[in-house]
């Protein structure tokens, strides 16, 4: 007994271990992390060189769910609750309606392709519907691709909130074959709607009260400051599981109490950051290992074809065809339309999905399994390998807002909001070229070359110095920015300007100085007014409009999204985007609409013309009896050649249209 507990241990460990140093390959190929914990657990089992056989579908979901919940919290508490607005309507959209499209597509793909049954067509569907907040979470976040803020808001929410649509779907359809009962009505759709409403319902408000308690007790009971990070992952925990057992969703439960947690102040925040995100690096490896050495690849050739194929039809049709559809009222171009349809990874919340049918013995349970495993391979493969490519060919990347930067941070006890930040200065940083801390902040250590120095006798700071500042945690971002080194492309003038501008600058001297025409409309107007009256509400660093010959450029940006910093390019620049043949956006339709409205018009007062002339040339002359009667006078009659149009033809019939109406 013993020596099997010991063999575990070493297993696990040694697994666990093996993927964390795998990584570094990854990072040097740029494959998707994520994958290569999967392809760790597929090695280590029956059909790979570890030999390990291992076929317990329940611990498998088990440590599944427990994972994803640490995963789900971590990915709440580090959304910011401003993100969360301005994604908030495309996202959910996405995670409701975008999941059922896509669970119909797969499924009809299913059926009409392979055969299947419609219910199991629907149920592999269902399974795959979701994205997986893990391997979305960990390619932007961890990954280095630098989006706009409404692209990754959207993508984050979306693949943290759409689990429990997935689960719902998946669980509902597995019910129907289980119980027999797969005919569909009026009655039998309100009752699921019902459902749905009553699940995602319950899940929002336990997340919004279970967060709120959770702050409430950490911030009133006093602990060692070790245990805050572990009652705080318990409590989520809790909370997911309480939420489960009551017919709500525990997931959606968990992230919104994450969220809640993550946007207000609570005690021991730098150390709950820290331990979150270790557990949510275990949670990863260890989910996707052991969903790995569940996986069978020796039964994955009899299943190649249904599970690449589906997988096109998943990539290239059901995921393009919901986003395009959810995307479209909230005016998302085509290249961010193409984009967060492309970044639809699959990864192993499906996998987890697909267990159940597995634990309820359906017939085609492994067929189902293997296809879903298959799919998030390919998904895997093919969409994690791409991401940042495509991010740079469909041009929606922006420059990183700030360079490295080496922070550390530890909560006073007693302190409330106040923290005690670390810097090590960067050679490039404001800080090193001469930038004065502001006087809000309160330096109270300066260590150089490993020792203290006085801060009245420290002198400028230097590249190295190791500076530790006494301030609030609003105010931690500002002394970010000033010793953090440059960003690779922070002085390119392609992408900033030639010069740089006062932001509250007006628009009428800006055109004296540079000789470009001010409307009269904007002349009154800042450069800041005006620019934030042409982008609207998605601002980001690199953004430009152009008025004349010249572009005003957006240099950088606050938290809030307000400009802070503008450029000038001297030359207009137009913007090279891929032209893409489909995902036709809202303004395509405004555009075409507007194009077809003005041709009806067009038509109308051509048509109106026309019948006046026509009017005017068949209206019968007067006879000379009648004009006597009405009083004529002895004017000699007008010849012929004067009462025929200049533009007659010669032949007496008139030209009633010549050229275009004007």
């Amino acid at each position: 007994m013993l020596e099997t507990l010991n063999l575990v241990i070493l297993i696990a460990a040694g697994l666990v271990a093996v993927s964390v140093f795998t990584s570094l390959v990854s990072f040097r190929v740029g494959a998707p992390l994520l994958l290569v914990f999967l392809l760790v657990g597929l090695a280590a089992g029956e059909d790979g060189p570890g030999g390990i056989a291992f076929s317990d579908t329940r611990t498998a979901y088990f440590i599944g769910s427990i994972a994803l919940a640490i995963i789900l919290f971590d990915s709440g508490f580090r959304t910011r609750l401003a993100t969360f607005r301005l994604a908030a309507a495309p996202a959910l959209a996405l995670a409701t309606l975008g999941v059922a499209i896509t669970a119909g597509v797969v499924g009809a793909g299913a059926h009409y392709l392979f055969g299947w049954a419609w219910t199991d067509g629907l149920l592999l569907g269902a399974i795959v519907g979701s994205t997986d907040a893990a391997a979305v979470f960990f390619l932007l976040r961890v990954g280095g691709v630098n989006l706009r803020e409404m692209i990754s808001a959207t993508l984050e929410v979306e693949s943290g909130s759409n689990d429990p649509m997935a689960i719902f779907l998946t669980m509902t359809l597995l019910g129907m074959i289980t119980a027999g009962t797969v005919e569909a009505d009026a009655a039998a759709g309100a009752d699921l709607a019902l459902e749905l409403v009553r699940q995602m319902g319950l899940g929002f408000v336990a997340g919004l009260a279970g967060g709120y308690a959770i702050v409430q007790i950490v911030n009133r009971v006093n602990l060692e400051p070790a245990l805050y990070p572990i009652v705080v992952l318990a409590l989520a925990l809790a909370l997911s599981g309480a939420t489960s057992l009551v017919g709500g969703s525990g997931f959606l439960a968990v992230y919104v109490a994450g969220i809640v947690c993550g946007n207000v102040r609570i005690r021991q925040q730098p150390a709950l950051k820290n331990f979150q995100g270790g557990m949510t690096w275990l949670g990863q490896i260890g989910m996707f290992v052991t969903l790995g050495l569940l996986a069978t690849p020796s039964q994955f050739g009899g299943f190649a074809l249904e599970g690449f194929s589906l997988a096109a039809v998943l990539i290239f049709l059901a995921r393009p065809l919901a986003v395009w559809l959810c995307l479209l009222p909230f005016g998302f171009t085509r290249s961010e339309i193409a984009f967060v349809s492309w970044v639809g990874l699959r990864g192993a919340v499906s996998i987890l999905l697909a267990i159940l049918p597995l634990i309820s013995g359906l017939p085609n349970a492994q067929e189902i399994f293997n296809v879903t495993f298959l799919i998030v391979l390919t998904s895997l493969v093919l969409q994690g390998w791409t991401i940042r490519p495509m991010a740079q060919w469909l041009k929606l990347t922006v420059p990183a807002r700030m360079g490295p930067v080496e922070r550390i941070e530890l909560e006073l006890p007693g302190g409330q909001d106040h923290e005690l930040v670390g810097y090590t200065v960067h050679p490039a940083s404001a800080v090193a070229h001469g930038e004065r801390i502001p006087r809000w902040a309160r330096p109270v250590l300066i260590l150089r070359e490993g020792h203290a120095v006085r801060l009245q006798k420290a002198g400028k700071p230097q590249p190295g110095d190791r500076m530790y500042i006494l301030a609030t945690a609003r105010q931690v971002p500002v002394l970010d920015a000033l010793f953090a080194g440059a960003t690779e492309q922070e002085h390119d003038p392609a992408l900033f300007g030639d010069f740089d501008l006062d932001p509250d600058a007006r628009l009428a001297d800006l055109g004296a100085i540079y000789g470009f025409r001010v409307e009269k409309a904007d002349a009154g107007l800042t450069v800041r007014a005006f620019l934030a009256r042409e982008l609207g509400d998605d601002i980001e660093p690199t953004d430009r409009v152009a008025y004349g010959d010249i572009d005003l450029v957006v240099r950088d940006i606050d938290e809030d999204h307000g400009i802070t910093a503008v450029g000038l390019a001297v030359e207009h620049v137009e913007p090279d985007e891929p032209a893409l043949p489909f995902f036709f956006s809202r303004e395509d339709f405004s555009r075409a609409g507007r194009r077809i409205v003005n041709k009806v018009r067009r038509r109308r007062a051509r048509a109106k013309v026309l019948a006046r002339r026509r009017a005017a040339y068949d209206k019968p002359e007067p006879k000379p009896e009648e004009a006597a009667a009405d009083g004529g006078t002895d004017e000699e009659p007008k010849s012929e050649t004067a009462e025929r149009p200049a533009d007659a033809e010669p032949d007496g019939e008139p030209d009633i249209y010549r050229g275009p109406l004007t």
